[in-house]
């Protein structure tokens, strides 16, 4: 299937040809015109006038045909010198077109003069503020956020990423850190919930091992000693032991929660201040960073970070997308409203495109240069008549009008003289 590129030069050509047909056509009209009056053996009065536009009129036409086939090609295919130009000094045009876009339209004066006229705070405030253009900005930025991941350096960033956890990790005490999420639990009531939990569940650890209990109770206790004795013993101790966990569970000011509360209290304070404890947590942490399995995740990081990321960054349900999208909906109508931030974005703008102009506009220069380059001599002739080349062909219909007639203004002042 033919690009809309192909196809509009097909369109080019076609309208080529058909105004070169018409410029030859003329030429052969004036021609036959001149032949026709040759015929006449008095050619004085009209005859003489009509011969004469004829006459100049195909001189007119030839020249400007053989001025404009020059440009591309050797007319005739006769190697006439200085002929075929622009295929001969491609490279040489290509550097001047560079150079000619750089210094006349790459100028940060131009620039900055378009981008006052152009308000783009504004607009892009407006424009953004509209749902459905704030969805496919999100929509864009995601598809930049995948292919930015795509590219790259995975070993780079998982290695730095891996070295800056482990920093942070061993720059960090861990008793002391564990010290102050003890004081933390402990003025929010945590330790608490967590006492209820461990009562409610030492509960059901002893209904559930009841016959274990009373089996090992048998176990130990002397032969002599009757069942039922030992039946009543057993009963007693585990109501005891029953009664006294509700007692420690529903009572939150039992002496057991002071007692657990105060050396709770008293460990995290050690944490914190005891030297000995600081010392062995930080082996600790150093034994865990040096496990396998712990290595092995903290190298698995950026992966686990990257492949969440492209998903999101595709999905228009994800957290991500629609965050973004409402992140963009909020800062259009923020542009849209507030004159001042527009202000601040054209600043922006001008500032950006004018370091860009400054800095690289010689890069255009030179990819249009380098282009030309690259095409062959044929090629270059071919698409620049393509492009102006239809209308090179009015010279060669005007170049006969007007050689006509000053041919017949020629004719007409050799009479009066």
């Amino acid at each position: 299937m033919a690009s809309d590129s192909d196809l509009l030069d097909r369109e080019r050509a076609a309208e080529l040809r058909r105004m070169k047909w018409v410029a030859t056509g003329l030429l052969v009209a004036v021609a036959a015109l001149f032949v026709l009056m040759r015929s006449f053996d008095d050619r004085s009065g009209w005859v003489g006038y009509v011969e004469a536009f004829a006459e100049a009129a195909m001189v007119g036409a030839l020249a400007d045909w053989f001025a404009v086939t020059a440009l591309f090609r050797h007319p005739l295919g006769l190697p006439i010198p200085h002929t075929a130009i622009i295929p001969k000094r491609k490279d040489q045009i290509g550097q001047s077109l560079g150079t000619f876009v750089q210094d006349n339209f790459l100028t940060e004066e131009l620039l900055n003069e378009r981008l006052a006229k152009a308000h783009v705070g504004a607009r892009l405030g407006e424009w953004l503020s509209h749902p459905a253009n704030a969805l496919r900005a999100s929509s864009a930025a995601g598809d930049v956020i995948r292919g930015a991941l795509e590219v790259v350096d995975d070993a780079a960033i998982s290695g730095s990423i891996e070295a800056m956890v482990e920093r942070r990790i061993r720059a960090t005490p861990v008793a002391p850190l564990v010290g102050r999420a003890i004081d933390v639990a402990v003025e929010n009531g945590h330790h608490q919930r967590l006492l209820d939990a461990t009562m409610s569940g030492l509960k059901n650890f002893l209904d559930d091992n009841r016959v274990t209990f009373r089996e090992r109770l048998q176990h130990e206790s002397p032969w002599w000693v009757p069942e039922s004795i030992d039946d009543r013993i057993f009963d007693k101790i585990f109501t005891g032991v029953h009664r006294f966990l509700d007692d420690v569970g529903t009572d939150h000011d039992h002496e057991v929660r002071r007692s657990i509360d105060q050396r709770v209290i008293a460990f995290a304070q050690r944490l914190r201040d005891d030297p000995e404890l600081v010392r062995k947590g930080e082996e600790l942490k150093e034994e865990l960073l040096e496990h396998p399995d712990v290595r092995a995740w903290i190298a698995s990081l950026w992966g686990e970070v990257k492949h969440s990321l492209e998903q999101a960054a595709v999905d228009p349900d994800s957290e991500l997308r629609r965050r973004m999208t409402f992140s963009l909906s909020q800062l259009g109508h923020r542009l849209r409203d507030d004159a001042e931030l527009q202000g601040k974005v054209d600043r922006w703008v001008a500032s950006a495109g004018g370091y860009l102009v400054a800095n690289y506009r010689h890069e255009v220069a030179n990819m249009i240069s380098s282009t030309v380059e690259r095409w062959d001599a044929e090629s270059t002739g071919r698409r620049l008549e393509l492009q102006v080349g239809r209308d090179l062909q009015f010279i060669r219909i005007n170049g006969t009008v007007v050689g006509g007639l000053a041919g017949l203004l020629i004719h007409l002042l050799t009479d009066l003289l």
